[in-house]
């Protein structure tokens, strides 16, 4: 289905998939002091602000949330919400790295994480509010 904006949206995940592997490489070398006969890849504080703009952006179609959201809806917002889920693990194994004594991790890198998930989260109720409309958790429902 082709949805009005997913080329925007499209855009925004193929940058972000890139920066990924910019990430990985941020991790496996991190900065310890020392100096290096290359320039390390970095997660930069504006890779974090572009998060911010984009999910201030995308969220300026939304609806304020009044209910907790299910994972569902159309199989693009299913997916996002798959996506945030891995990329709310993988901040849980950053931090955890991070407070190992002798690790090094890059704080630009832990809030891009931080900033992803979120960003895949507000996308996700963005592609339901074009197709399906939210899913929303109904307390008590199934009783």
């Amino acid at each position: 289905t082709n949805i009005e904006g997913f080329d925007l949206l499209d855009a925004m995940l193929a940058r972000i998939q890139n920066e990924l592997f910019d990430l990985g490489a941020d991790l496996c070398v991190p900065d310890t002091g020392q100096t290096l006969d290359y320039e390390p890849l970095r997660i930069l504080p504006n890779q974090c602000e572009r998060l911010e703009q984009e999910i201030d952006l995308l969220n300026q179609e939304l609806s304020p949330l009044r209910s907790f959201v299910l994972p569902g809806g159309h199989p693009a917002a299913a997916f996002l919400h798959v996506s945030r889920t891995v990329c709310r693990r993988a901040e849980r194994l950053i931090v955890e790295l991070k407070s190992r004594e002798g690790e090094h991790v890059n704080d630009a890198a832990l809030a891009y994480v931080n900033r992803l998930s979120d960003f895949l989260f507000v996308a996700s109720r963005w592609v339901n509010a074009k197709t399906t409309g939210d899913i929303l958790w109904v307390p008590g429902k199934t009783r």
